[in-house]
């Protein structure tokens, strides 16, 4: 008894040390809040205060020592969100984590991302090079500098920043203008469904294409070749399936370390197979002037839809600096974008403004034919009648792999841009890559884009004039704003640059076009001033919500693939049917649940005869929906589970199941659904027509729920199949440590409400979850702008440790606000920040 009670007071004392250094650890990784800290390279002072919102104030004398100081700040609050998104945009996330990213980092080496930034950052004038230069000063000093233990992510991986830092490489300004550029690769790409749709056809006819995927309501196919047609008379297919695997892992790996690499490998090779897709990628703003608010000035309201991660992707932070030095300064508050230094989203003293993604057409495969007497060559535009070709463009790119060796990587370019299906595995098992490949025209990469000086310029607006001619240099993607000042005069604006195309493009971009035809070339771009514009004086107020943002008769083509009107015509309806608008009524907007789409199609479901020992009681639980997407109710837990069996069984079986996993998931063919179901037509529901199919969906809807939630369908809730779920890089992907580092929450909501919850049906662990919502909401009050509101889904912290990586989550799913001022009655915190 004397052992064993001598045994278990050392492993009390074990667990006791373990405790208290891991309590000493996490004291040590929090930032410094208060007090002094040294930052060498500032000219002056900088205070850094924290109010009750937990915004960070950034207060300084010069323009040049704001931005060094929220570089800082940024690498104090996150520092391992800096460090994965600095390696997936310059393709170097292998070197850390093994052979499972190598795919990930070709393909960021085949777009050049690194390259097309270090063109852009050559191009800009001295103050924005300057931002650019302090702020990444800023980050590296604190990596070289901080007694701040880094955050568990490094620890646990292995990583090291500080020799890089030190040294004034780690952070540079082309990483800042690189981020920007993964922003337009998130928002502003459809190359995915420009494939998606080669994939299709070679399986189905081109009418089938428009019924499977068809245009907005009221338009015609923006492509009037016959695509399935040209593609099979060019031989552009594989005669036979291709297979690919992942890369294996290193035999060395053993441990956490090496499930890590693993799992992150696959999330990523996921996550680069989903891009180019404007799929469930929106957003809501609309603004109001003083004629239809109760207090006779302009309300703005904006809530981008974003994927959910975990920190945010936003960090809430307010950047002051008078005019110094021949650099104008600013005064403005808002959503900052971690990696670079200016507020994105938000407002000045005079001015706010609000974004929603317009995602016109900027990006287009090309179908390049390789040169058979020469593998070297691929074709292009000839005078004559015989075909011509040239030399691909040719840049080796070294990639470092931990554990093995160096990887050559050679990535082709044509005169449209890089050789895309060299990167894409996904290309290889539909395209024949012996005669053909997809090269990749898309407008961000271009020298002019102008992005780091609009936005650098809309943080000085005082006025919605200051924001038109700040937004004159937005360049991709492009985005629907909303602006306010208080003069009371409200605008929308889309910013950005699109491309024209010839009358004679009979394809526009739609679907890969062959390359050596000079038809489908861009022939210029659509001019500032007749992008789509309003000033809101004929209805009083101005919403977009991803539709489509102009008239029918509007002379030129932004893109087909236009989000369904169902959350703008929502928008629309609350925002006639109150006369006076409060911040309020625009937070009940913020909330609706009501989803149009699901009311469209509820009778068939309604009407679906199924055998299944639940479907008297699911149909019970049916009878009183309204389309209320309620987290606290059975029915729309129901109805998603039955439109997505129904795609599954209609769409699958007729273009293939294997074909159909590759498209299906962010992208949910609904609209395609909607028409199929609304013809009753045979051609996809089969000779018994569709309410057997319906009635089938149903039976396979139920099996699958009894499953996952029990007998009894009263206890079934929303809510619990849709969390909002904000996943960790790469954590998400390690089960005992996913629950730590997730965010997670019940919601209700679906794609189709304003209240959006986007839900990714090819995810087999939870494919109802809330994966793709409002990254932040926010509200202007032109009367008094110190009384605007903002909330976000995690917290300001990026740190898993902290307090403050969750606490907004609650007040975020509960639709309620923190105050965003420029004059707190108090401080939480402040630092100084000393040269």
């Amino acid at each position: 008894m004397r052992w064993i009670k001598r045994l278990f007071a050392l492993l009390l004392l074990l667990v006791v040390a373990c405790a208290a250094l891991l309590a000493f650890y996490a004291f040590r990784s929090l930032p410094k809040m208060d007090g002094s800290l040294n930052l060498t390279g500032l000219s002056a002072p900088v205070k850094v205060q924290r109010d009750a919102s937990d915004v960070t104030h950034v207060l300084a004398s010069r323009p040049r020592d704001a931005w060094m100081a929220i570089g800082y700040v940024h690498a104090q609050e996150r520092g391992w969100q800096l460090e994965f998104n600095r390696r997936v945009m310059r393709g170097t996330l292998s070197e850390v984590l093994g052979p499972n990213t190598l795919e990930t980092d070709k393909l960021m080496r085949t777009l050049g991302i690194r390259e097309a930034a270090r063109r852009q950052f050559e191009g800009l004038p001295s103050d924005a090079k300057l931002a650019l230069q302090a702020y990444s000063e800023g980050v590296n000093a604190f990596f070289a500098h901080t007694d701040q233990a880094l955050s568990p992510e490094f620890l646990l991986l292995g990583i090291d920043p500080r020799e890089d830092a030190r040294a004034g490489r780690y952070w540079d300004p082309l990483d800042s203008v690189g981020w920007s550029l993964m922003m337009a690769l998130d928002l502003g790409g459809n190359w995915g469904t420009e494939f998606a749709r080669l994939s299709a056809l070679e399986a189905i006819d081109t009418k089938a294409l428009w019924e499977l995927l068809p245009p907005y309501p009221g338009e015609r196919p923006a492509a009037t070749a016959d695509l399935a047609r040209l593609y099979r008379d060019l031989g552009v297919y594989r005669t036979k399936a291709v297979t690919t695997s992942a890369a294996p892992a290193s035999e060395t790996s053993t441990g956490i370390v090496a499930s890590v690499r693993e799992q992150i490998g696959a999330d990523m090779q996921r996550w680069a197979n989903e891009l180019g897709q404007s799929d469930g990628k929106g957003s809501n703003n609309w603004v109001v002037n003083g004629s239809r608010t109760a207090s006779g000035m302009p309300l703005l309201a904006n809530d981008p839809h974003l994927g959910l991660s975990a920190p945010a992707i936003w960090y809430f932070a307010r950047l002051q600096a008078p005019d110094a030095d021949g650099v104008k300064g600013m005064d403005v508050i808002g959503a900052t974008l971690p990696g670079t230094p200016f507020v994105v989203l938000g407002r000045t003293e005079q001015a706010a403004w609000g974004f929603t993604n317009t995602a016109p057409d900027v990006q287009d495969l090309y179908l390049e034919q390789i040169n058979p007497a020469n593998p070297a060559q691929y074709r292009v535009p000839s005078t004559g009648s015989e075909p011509a070709w040239a030399n691909f463009g040719l840049r080796m790119e070294t990639i470092q792999v931990k554990g093995e060796p160096d990887v050559s990587h050679m990535v082709r370019s044509t005169r449209h841009g890089p050789v895309l299906s060299d990167a894409q595995a996904i290309h290889g098992k539909v395209l024949d890559t012996g005669r053909f490949v997809l090269s990749l025209r898309w407008t961000a990469l271009d020298t002019d884009n102008r992005n780091v000086i609009a936005t650098m310029e809309s943080n000085r607006a005082q006025s919605v004039d200051d924001l038109l001619k700040a937004f004159r240099d937005f360049h991709s993607p492009m985005q629907s704003v909303v602006m306010a000042d208080r003069t009371g005069r409200i605008a929308f604006k889309a910013a950005g640059k699109v491309p024209v195309r010839a009358p004679e493009n009979d394809i526009r971009g739609i679907a890969p076009a062959p390359g050596w035809d000079t038809r489908y070339d861009w022939t210029g771009w659509i001019p500032y001033e007749e992008t789509p514009q309003d000033d809101g004086a004929a209805r009083g107020w101005i919403a977009t919500a991803n539709q489509r943002i102009h008239a029918a008769d509007y002379p030129h083509f932004l893109t087909q693939d236009w989000v369904a009107p169902y959350r703008q015509e929502r928008i629309e309806a609350m925002l006639e049917q109150t006369p006076k608008h409060t911040l309020e009524s625009f937070q009940a907007m913020h909330a609706d649940q009501y989803a149009a789409a699901t009311v469209r199609l509820l009778p068939f479901l309604q009407k679906a005869n199924s055998d299944h020992p639940l479907a008297a009681a699911a149909q019970a639980a049916l009878r009183d929906f309204k389309g209320e997407m309620r987290a606290d109710a059975a029915a729309p837990l129901i109805y998603t589970a039955w439109v997505d069996a129904f795609t599954r069984r209609t769409v699958g079986e007729r273009v293939g199941q294997e074909r159909f996993a590759g498209m299906y998931g962010k992208r949910l063919f609904r609209s395609g659904v909607e028409g199929i179901l609304e013809r009753d037509d045979a051609n996809w529901c089969g000779a018994a027509r569709c309410a057997a199919a319906s009635g089938l969906a149903l039976t396979d809807a139920l099996n699958r729920l009894q499953a996952a939630h029990g007998n009894d369908v009263s206890t079934w809730r929303w809510g619990n199949a849709h969390p909002a779920i904000s996943i960790h890089r790469p954590f998400s992907n390690v089960k005992p440590l996913a629950k730590l580092f997730e965010v997670r929450t019940p919601t209700g909501g679906d794609p189709f409400t304003v209240n959006v919850g986007q839900y990714h049906l090819d995810k087999a662990d939870a494919p109802f979850a809330n994966r793709h919502a409002a990254s932040l909401r926010a509200v202007y009050d032109l009367a008094d702008m110190d009384n605007s509101r903002f909330i976000y889904q995690t917290g300001q912290s990026g740190n898993v440790l902290s307090g403050r990586y969750r606490d907004m989550s609650d007040t975020w799913v509960a639709v309620q606000y923190r105050t965003l001022t420029m004059k707190p009655e108090q401080w939480r915190s402040t630092l100084e920040l000393r040269p």
